[in-house]
């Protein structure tokens, strides 16, 4: 469950104020400068230009006063002049408020279409982590160079198709490559299947808006109902007809794949391009495999090129070959799918198991035969003591889980490095007083993006510490998991309240490292974190969870305040992963995605043929959720090695997963 938020502060801002202040432009803070900040926190939230004015002045030499000046300033940007954006880019340089206003104000000066403006700008824009920033200045690169770089249009076709949400910048670059004719039309009707299948009706739009703005009304028709579209339609059609009749197919798919699959058979596939087929069919193919029907695979089967397919839909085939247990589909589904998704561990992890399924018998008798070195070659790429795919790497190896070398703790140098660095101290200043979200993003800047590459592996080793010791246990974790030449355990899995957790898991026969695993995943030990939904605590419990729960436990006279109390939310947070746990016969894998997406989904995902736990996670509807099985059981292993300070197996706590036994009673299905 993502944190949105904290509810109070985990430490004390002034303890490193007298840090700040000579960093900033102002070396004396006005009095009550932090409560206007937090007060122009919440005007910035609520867009109240006037009160972010009147309150600027009061936040004076506060440390956290380049925040202030951003948020006055952001929130009257489309009427602020040059000037004043140059005299905050000057106040503040080298800031990462700076940088984002540099941000906001490129976006502003692309929309107005100021391409010189742009040009002056963007080369200080440091961050250069928003793409269609990206894609105004490759825009001005197509439009000004005699030589635009040979890989312009993947570029910004990259960029575009990337973007989830409806722009300007990427659209625009990509509208006029197409009208150049230096990037193919189809690449829009790509665009706009990609968003009609993630129900984006505008981005798909804006889209079909490029190639066929005469057709706009009839993307909105096709979108609110796609059967009356279809049902209406000439069996004669245009090459835009084709196209409107594919992204209605593909609307149709996502509510109900087997009806889209028979119109396609029944009506239109002679009237598409093999492209145009093979898209579709792979979108019913995806639509079926995430509902875990047998069907996924034969409508795949319709697919006559699978180059034709984009990743998402290529790794939908694989996972439905997997749960289908057809490893030469497996196969070529990787093959098929981009260098860069090709490289994921997951799939580098699935691609090296079927070259091992799919050993002749001559080659599993061979150790030295190419595909049996090939596979073994991906395996030991990947393996590791940290990562889900790469502890299962690890085990096909041979190995087991175990807690790497310590690396030398920072020098007191390192320390006081990190110690004296404006943006880490901002970010400590700004958590402390509760600002968690700004907080998070100075810290990330720091780390990350200030200098080019970002922090030294002994940088980040020394700035992880200095997270640990004043408890900011997010920061502390997630910054020493960018560290390359080596791990440091203590940080990346840290134990805080170690006597309560121990204390709570025995008297209940959970496994300590399970549960330690869940709470690192949930809240990263915040013992305030608040998620969007309404979760609270460490181990983020929802209220009518919590309720429920502390009757099942026999907890008396609670009441919701109660959640965010440290015990509390151990004891109602454990009690009810150890009821769960009950319920689906002790898998940790099932358990853990009852915890996140609720009991009834993983109930009815379990159905089917018995899997290795690691297929049937993969093989998770929800992406969320998917990734949360994998991450808990991950660390759960970490921690079990940890613990018992001896080699562990993720596989042995994996196992496989299938259909309730029927001979057991009925699941509880009370559980909320």
């Amino acid at each position: 469950m993502k944190i949105n938020k904290i509810l109070t502060p985990s430490l004390s801002a002034t303890l490193i104020a007298g840090v700040l202040f000579a960093a900033l432009p102002s070396a004396q803070a006005q009095p009550g400068s932090d409560e206007a900040l937090l007060q122009m926190s919440q005007a910035f939230k609520r867009g109240d230009k006037a009160a972010l004015t009147a309150l600027l002045p009061l936040a004076r030499g506060n440390p956290l006063e380049a925040w202030a000046a951003y948020w006055e300033l952001k929130a009257r940007l489309d009427d602020a002049s040059a000037q004043e954006v140059q005299d905050f880019l000057t106040r503040y340089a080298g800031t990462y408020q700076e940088d984002r206003l540099r941000n906001d104000w490129l976006l502003l000066l692309g929309q107005r279409r100021d391409w010189e403006g742009f040009a002056a700008e963007y080369p200080k824009f440091r961050m250069r982590d928003d793409r269609e920033v990206q894609c105004y200045a490759l825009h001005i690169e197509q439009l000004t160079s005699a030589t635009p770089s040979p890989t312009l249009a993947e570029q910004v076709r990259k960029n575009w198709f990337a973007l989830h949400k409806a722009d300007d910048g990427c659209t625009l670059a990509a509208g006029t490559l197409i009208f150049a004719q230096e990037m193919p039309a189809l690449e829009a009707w790509r665009k706009a299947r990609l968003a009609m299948a993630a129900n984006r009706l505008t981005v798909a739009r804006n889209a079909v808006g490029i190639v066929a703005p005469e057709a706009l009304n009839l993307v909105a028709d096709l979108g609110n109902s796609p059967a009356k579209f279809l049902a209406g339609k000439a069996v004669a059609m245009s090459r835009v007809s084709k196209q409107l009749v594919v992204l209605a197919l593909i609307r149709m798919a996502a509510n109900d794949p087997d009806a889209a699959a028979t119109q396609l058979d029944s009506k239109w596939s002679p009237q598409l391009t093999s492209e145009e087929r093979n898209w579709v069919w792979g979108v019913i193919g995806k639509q079926a495999a995430t509902r875990l029907s047998g069907d996924a695979l034969n409508y795949y089967g319709r697919v006559s090129r699978d180059s034709d397919l984009p990743d998402d839909l290529l790794e939908w085939k694989a996972r439905a070959a997997l749960r289908a247990g057809t490893w030469p589909t497996v196969l070529t589904a990787i093959k098929a799918m981009s260098e860069d998704a090709r490289k994921n561990p997951t799939w580098v992890y699935w691609k090296a198991r079927a070259l091992l399924a799919t050993l002749n018998g001559a080659q599993r008798a061979d150790p030295a035969s190419p595909r049996r070195l090939e596979a073994n070659a991906l395996l030991e790429g990947i393996a590791g003591p940290s990562g889900f795919y790469e502890q299962l790497a690890l085990e096909d190896l041979g190995q087991r889980v175990t807690v790497p070398p310590r690396p030398a703790p920072p020098t007191a140098q390192e320390k006081q490095a990190a110690l004296a660095d404006p943006g880490l101290n901002r970010a400590l200043y700004a958590i402390g007083l509760g600002l968690r979200s700004e907080g998070v993003r100075e810290w990330n800047y720091a780390t990350n993006l200030h200098t080019p590459g970002g922090m030294s592996d002994r940088e980040l080793l020394a700035a992880a510490d200095l997270a640990c010791q004043r408890k900011i246990w997010d920061r502390c974790i997630n910054t020493s998991e960018r560290t390359k030449s080596f791990m440091d355990f203590d940080q990346r899995f840290p134990m805080p309240h170690e006597q309560a957790v121990i204390k709570r898991t025995r008297e209940i026969g959970l496994d300590p490292a399970y549960v330690y695993g869940l709470i690192r995943q949930e809240s990263r030990f915040i013992i305030d974190a608040q998620s969007g939904v309404g979760a609270s605590g460490l181990m983020q419990v929802m209220p009518a969870t919590a309720r429920w729960t502390a009757r099942k436990i026999g907890l008396v006279n609670f009441n919701a305040e109660q959640i965010s109390d440290r015990d509390t939310n151990i004891a109602i947070g454990t009690g009810y992963l150890k009821l769960i746990l009950d319920d689906f016969d002790g898998s940790m894998a099932l358990a853990a995605a009852a915890y996140n997406a609720g009991p009834g989904r993983p109930r009815s995902w379990r159905n089917g043929p018995v899997l290795d736990a690691a297929i049937w996670a993969e093989n998770v509807p929800f992406a969320e959720t998917r990734d949360y099985v994998k991450k808990v059981l991950a660390n759960t292993t970490d921690y079990a090695a940890i613990l018992s300070g001896q080699p562990q197996s993720l596989k042995a706590r994996l196992g496989t997963v299938g259909p309730r036994d029927a001979s057991l009673p009925d699941p509880g299905k009370d559980l909320p």
